[in-house]
């Protein structure tokens, strides 16, 4: 990890918060929430159009650098949620586990977790992370992560250590 920590990138895709109808409520949630990890070097609204997201991912992947991008909306089943193909599309590999994780804590609230399309993967030394639309679902969803996050990133970049624990 660097000295100041890692650089995360917060992408909300929203039609409504981008056209300015909603306030970005899971976005700001998901900055408060990372702020231990890191520093939060891009934040951005955007619709959901597959094109724009994975533009955004490829950008703050390949030319920022990022090491965590963390994606809110765009998971469910309407046609408008398209993050998943998004991100598929511009992954190197998938982690399964993680997303998997975030169900099961989900499912223990709502059996609508069952719906959710969210992916985990990598792109060079980028985790890129799918999250729900909503705070509720953010949190719930996030904290089931936060545990194994420093670990995971730190891998990325390369941490030669073990992964067993003492």
């Amino acid at each position: 990890m660097a000295e100041q920590g890692f650089r995360i990138g917060v992408l909300t895709l929203s039609d409504k918060g981008a056209r300015g109808e909603r306030e970005d409520e899971s976005g700001q949630l998901l900055a408060e929430m990372v702020a231990p990890l890191g520093r939060v070097n891009r934040y951005q609204v955007v619709a959901d159009e597959e094109e724009t997201i994975v533009l955004m991912l490829t950008t703050w992947t390949d030319e920022l650098q990022l090491d965590l991008i963390l994606t809110t909306g765009g998971t469910g089943l309407s046609p408008r949620d398209v993050t998943p193909q998004a991100t598929e599309r511009v992954l190197d590999y998938q982690v399964p586990g993680m997303a998997e994780a975030m169900r099961t804590a989900s499912m223990s609230k709502t059996p609508h977790a069952m719906l959710s399309r969210a992916l985990v993967g990598v792109r060079g030394k980028t985790l890129i992370v799918n999250l729900p639309g909503s705070p509720k679902a953010v949190r719930e969803n996030l904290q089931a992560l936060l545990p194994a996050l420093p670990h995971a990133l730190g891998k990325l970049q390369g941490d030669p250590t073990d992964c067993a624990q003492l």
